[in-house]
């Protein structure tokens, strides 16, 4: 008799396997330069802009990893820091208009991966998987905000 997977681990090869068919579609559209690290990290990057301790606290990584990563990411096109309206001292990590053209593609990788798995698991049981998760984020996420 096999065991029953825990419902993490069950989450995490889901979560996996969509990142990895992003990962794919955004190489695929020719953004073959952005690696799943750097990918991870740029995921984080607020509409606004993101400070560079912020981004590494999200990622859980440490600040010389994330300022490596960044680092890349404006070698690629994908980033650029600017200062902090709020904090002269301060700067801001922001997306690129090339970042904003990978996110498409990878928006649309999304909504294929959704499409997919409503088709296999039916539209019920994808409906109550999202409020299922959705509840779930309200105790796992200390940067989920109410309304996003």
């Amino acid at each position: 008799m096999t065991a029953e997977l825990n419902v993490a681990l069950l989450m995490f090869i889901a979560q996996r396997a969509a990142e990895n068919r992003i990962l794919e579609a955004v190489h695929r559209a020719g953004f073959s330069d952005i690696t799943l690290a750097q990918a991870r990290l740029g995921a984080r990057i607020g509409q606004n802009g993101t400070r560079l301790n912020e981004l590494a606290e999200q990622a859980q990584i440490a600040k010389q990893t994330a300022t490596f990563l960044v680092d890349q990411l404006e070698k690629a096109g994908y980033a650029e820091r600017t200062p902090d309206p709020t904090d002269g001292r301060a700067r801001l990590v922001r997306m690129t208009e090339r970042a904003n053209d990978l996110l498409e593609v990878a928006r649309a990788e999304e909504a294929r991966i959704e499409a997919d798995w409503t088709a296999h698991i039916g539209v019920r049981r994808m409906k109550h998987l999202r409020e299922a998760l959705t509840m779930l984020r309200e105790i796992t996420d200390p940067y989920w905000t109410q309304g996003t």
